[in-house]
């Protein structure tokens, strides 16, 4: 493993439009193969330890991450006091959206194709901004996820997307097979023996992480030139 990869740095950044002001942490490993925006999950941000560690591995693989708070400090803290806005799904795919605009624009990460990388309620929002936009995201993830709340949208979806899932976390199991299901795109189901709904065993992050760095690098990566 190149150890120049471990020491990519991330910096700050805001993405604005309209009256909404997003802020998120950005980091390019050298000549990046991709780049994954995270979609955090229910009452969380870009400083959860989770996805952070799942972005320092996919950085190890060439990828750059975007991970980004999807609500403003004033709406993190009502939905601190009532959940008003973490389940819904509506406004953090709009929010996704945004961010993902800005990717497109950013001369750093114009060039390199998407994916999202969704945990809890923010993979639904993941598959629906995925369904809006079908020419801007490559791939998706979802760790732990909630499709099931991305509803009718699920066969609309054109990435290729990878659910995985802790095989002690029952319920969730059940929801991520009935919305494999109702996927029309290239997908697939892994489930990980012993984990629970947050991986927080020993190894169960690492191969969280080592799936989808796999997954990412299989529809990110571009294409070998050939002749």
């Amino acid at each position: 493993m190149d150890q120049t990869l471990k020491q990519v740095e991330e910096r700050p950044v805001r993405i604005t439009s309209g009256r909404v002001t997003l802020d998120g942490n950005l980091a390019i490993p050298p000549s990046p193969c991709g780049v994954v925006l995270f979609a955090h999950g229910s009452g969380s941000g870009r400083y959860s330890v989770r996805n952070r560690y799942v972005a320092e591995r996919l950085r190890e693989h060439g990828l750059a991450t975007l991970l980004i708070d999807l609500l403003t400090l004033k709406e993190e803290s009502l939905d601190a006091g009532n959940a008003r806005y973490r389940f819904d799904i509506g406004l953090l795919a709009e929010r996704l959206g945004i961010a993902t605009v800005w990717l497109g624009e950013e001369p750093e990460t114009r060039h390199l194709n998407l994916g999202y990388f969704g945990a809890s309620t923010g993979a639904g929002a993941a598959l629906v901004a995925a369904a809006q936009r079908p020419d801007l995201v490559w791939a998706i993830v979802s760790r732990g996820g909630r499709p099931d709340l991305a509803g009718p949208v699920l066969p609309h979806v054109r990435a290729p997307t990878l659910l995985i899932v802790g095989g002690d976390d029952e319920p969730v199991i059940e929801v991520n097979r009935e919305a494999i299901a109702r996927l029309r795109c290239a997908k697939r189901m892994d489930i990980i023996s012993g984990a629970t709904h947050l991986f927080e065993e020993p190894g169960a992050l690492e191969k969280v992480a080592g799936l989808a760095g796999e997954w990412f690098l299989d529809h990110l990566a571009p294409e070998p030139a050939v002749g």
